[in-house]
């Protein structure tokens, strides 16, 4: 039976995906050995397990969503945007830890024995939900009175609901949302005043989280201490991290020491998850990192040429809204790893353990497939728009 068959859209971005989560298997294997000899959290064996039914289940979702006319996707947003909200506010009003362990960005679900982290779904919904917004006003002039109401107050209440708990995942989702508000029409002026806003928010919070300290446990002074550790001002513990990240990735050198060897592993924090990259370079050295970073590139190139090529525009903004949040993250979580960039806590998208983060991740990429499967336009959408124009050019 050929498979390739079964599967629809961009043969180019599904070799992608499977190699990658295929290739997670190796790195997490490996690290998940500081879970279990620092951490005291189960067995080798039993971390990979978990992973590779985390990732075949993401794979189900990935081809369950791909098999999706997208267009339905236009109506699933406008649902899934105040399920999203009820499920934020949820998350915040819930206690800050789950077994012990800082929690404040999962949500418990005590009848399935399960956490999930909300920002997550939270990003995918409201890029999909912009996306959709300009889309039906593709062929009006958006006004920025009626924008205040229809685009840009759920963005901030999303975006304000997950700030607390997650600055960088925020802070990217909000840059996501300018992106997509460009490409779709939004007059710059009008946007530049919403960034103003919102960068005035962002330091009314501050000064009432520093006035309250008990309101916001400990956040500002993680933030505050990861900007410190990155300019070199940080004590020696603040920036255990990093300097570990660095030398996991100084004894790689070029070939690496070979596939689960690390010696970083056992003492650099969450690495398999915020710093495998670093436990990668450092096994497989400069040529393993160097080809991984190669693969997203490819992938980020495979994703801009299928949004030129779809004739839809809401088709176009949904490939964009799913796809560059993967990208971005991905250069994030390996600029923090070589120290270009301070500590984020962003994973890294279809390699680092997890649940929710790769389903989430699955799921955008299923939603990009299904765009590219079928890229004409529906009946009520013009074959006129701004991207098929430039593509047109080109």
């Amino acid at each position: 039976m050929n498979i390739s068959q079964h599967l629809q859209g961009d043969k180019s971005i599904w070799g992608i995906v499977v190699l990658l989560s295929i290739f997670s298997f190796l790195p997490v294997y490996s690290a998940s050995s500081n879970l279990v000899y620092v951490v005291g959290s189960g067995s080798v064996f039993g971390h990979l397990l978990k992973h590779v039914a985390i990732v075949c289940v993401g794979w189900i979702i990935m081809y369950a969503v791909h098999l999706i006319p997208f267009r339905y996707f236009s109506g699933l947003v406008k649902i899934g945007l105040p399920i999203t909200v009820i499920l934020l506010i949820i998350t915040a009003l819930q206690g800050t830890t789950i077994d012990g362990a800082n929690a404040s960005r999962w949500i418990n679900i005590p009848v399935l024995g399960v956490s999930f982290q909300t920002s997550t779904l939270a990003t995918v919904v409201l890029l999909g939900y912009v996306a959709d917004y300009f889309a039906i006003r593709k062929e009006i002039q958006v006004t920025f009175a009626e924008s205040l109401w229809g685009l840009w107050l759920p963005v901030f209440l999303v975006v304000g609901l997950i700030l607390p708990a997650n600055l960088s995942t925020s802070v990217l989702l909000l840059f996501l949302v300018a992106v997509l508000a460009f490409l779709g029409g939004y007059p710059l002026k009008y946007l530049l005043s919403m960034l103003g806003v919102a960068l005035a928010l962002l330091a009314l919070f501050v000064l009432l989280a520093k006035a309250f300290p008990d309101a916001f446990p400990n956040r500002i002074d993680t933030w505050m201490s990861r900007i410190e550790s990155f300019s070199g001002d940080g004590d020696k513990n603040s920036n255990y991290q990093i300097e570990r990240a660095k030398s996991a990735v100084a004894v790689g050198g070029v070939v690496g020491i070979g596939a689960g060897k690390s010696m970083m592993k056992s003492v650099l924090p969450q690495s398999s998850s915020d710093f495998i990259y670093a436990i990668i370079a450092e096994e497989y050295g400069m040529i393993g990192a160097l080809s991984l970073l190669f693969l997203f590139v490819l992938m980020l190139f495979r994703i801009l040429i299928n949004a030129n090529k779809t004739k839809s525009f809401f088709g176009q903004l949904l490939i964009l809204g799913m796809g560059l949040p993967i990208i971005t993250q991905a250069f994030i979580n390996m600029g923090v790893a070589v120290a270009i960039l301070p500590v984020t806590g962003q994973p890294l998208p279809l390699i680092s353990s997890g649940g929710t983060s790769l389903w989430m991740t699955f799921l955008a990429v299923g939603v990009i497939l299904s765009v590219t499967a079928n890229r004409q336009p529906t009946a009520n959408e013009s074959m006129s728009n701004p991207l098929a124009e430039l593509s047109d050019e080109a």
